[in-house]
């Protein structure tokens, strides 16, 4: 599905040409270009040939892929419309952690329960929904560790007995906690990888997860709300897309698109039309209709304290449930 960039955000106050306008066909297919020059130089004349593809349009009926295959060691995969998980002769995938899997919180670990009747406070305790950005971070070595990752967004129709007919707190706070991030510890045995349940390190963060404000715009005036009047303490992270790892062994989530759960005014302002805060646009969450916070016509504030980069430590447990480092 396209997407409706009238609806998006509009950041960009300048008169440089927008993110829309550079990439253009054509474009991408000189960075593509330039992608396999590269790649070539790295592996030498065996890729240079192979590589060609690269550079081609959407019709070379991905060479590129295959070529690339050829040229760091196994064999390239066909596409192909199947519902399953193909990767190419000599590697395997396994499944480790699922939507609604235990995070391994010792003496709470709800079992998943097909038909969507798990309880918000159960979702608190499990997998969220749409994994996506994720780190490993080793304790012994390459065979035990902790797997950190994002929880992107909910599909509500899945998350609940009758999807979204009915609109209660209780599904708003499910919808909140199969948001934000997990932490889970891994083992290796031989060639099998698997969950350590129970585990100290075990972790859930949400969006009702209580974070700090860190970094130059903690405490600024249009982070604070009446429910935080020092700008510091955030409730929460959410649409966290994006991820990295830092030298000192935390990991980063980056909060994406946080203006998709904001019920805006009749009449954004400038400040909340830059960043697609508008009416209607609470309409696929429904976080607004019993979590206040979100709507920003009562709380023009609270879209401000998102869309930042936060900062977790999976080693510790205890420690400040993340920090949304505002730099």
């Amino acid at each position: 599905m396209a997407k409706n960039f009238d609806r998006m955000e509009d950041s960009n106050l300048s008169a440089n040409p927008t993110i829309h306008e550079v990439s253009d066909p054509a474009r991408r297919v000189l960075v593509r270009g330039g992608l396999a020059a590269a790649v070539a130089g790295l592996f030498g004349p065996l890729a240079a040939g192979s590589l060609a593809g690269c550079a081609s349009t959407a019709g070379s009926g991905g060479g590129a892929v295959a070529g690339l295959g050829r040229a760091i060691g196994f064999k390239g995969i066909a596409m192909a419309a199947v519902d399953q998980v193909v990767v190419p002769e000599g590697y395997s995938a396994q499944v480790l952690y699922r939507w609604g899997d235990p995070t391994g919180v010792a003496g709470s670990m709800p079992a998943f329960k097909t038909d969507g009747s798990n309880s918000a406070d159960d979702q608190a305790l499990q997998a969220g929904m749409h994994h996506d950005g994720m780190a490993f971070f080793p304790i012994e070595g390459s065979n035990r560790g902790l797997l950190v990752l994002n929880h992107e967004y909910v599909d509500d129709g899945l998350l609940h007995v009758d999807g979204m007919k009915t609109w209660t707190p209780e599904k708003v706070r499910k919808s909140m906690n199969a948001h934000g991030v997990s932490v889970i510890e891994l083992q290796r045995d031989g060639a099998k990888w698997s969950q350590v349940l129970p585990s100290r390190f075990a972790r859930r963060v949400t969006a009702l997860t209580p974070m700090t404000l860190s970094g130059p715009a903690a405490g600024h005036p249009m982070l604070r709300t009446a429910a935080d009047p020092s700008g510091t303490q955030v409730l929460g992270t959410y649409n966290n897309c994006s991820n990295g790892q830092t030298p000192w062994g935390t990991y980063l989530t980056c909060e994406e698109n946080f203006a998709d759960y904001f019920e805006g005014p009749e009449s954004p302002d400038a400040h909340q039309k830059r960043w697609g805060i508008r009416k209607g646009n609470g309409a696929k969450y429904r976080w607004h209709e019993h979590e206040p916070r979100f709507d920003a016509a009562k709380n023009p504030n609270e879209p401000n304290r998102y869309g930042w980069v936060v900062e977790i430590d999976p080693q510790d447990p205890a420690s400040v449930t993340g920090e949304e480092v505002a730099a």
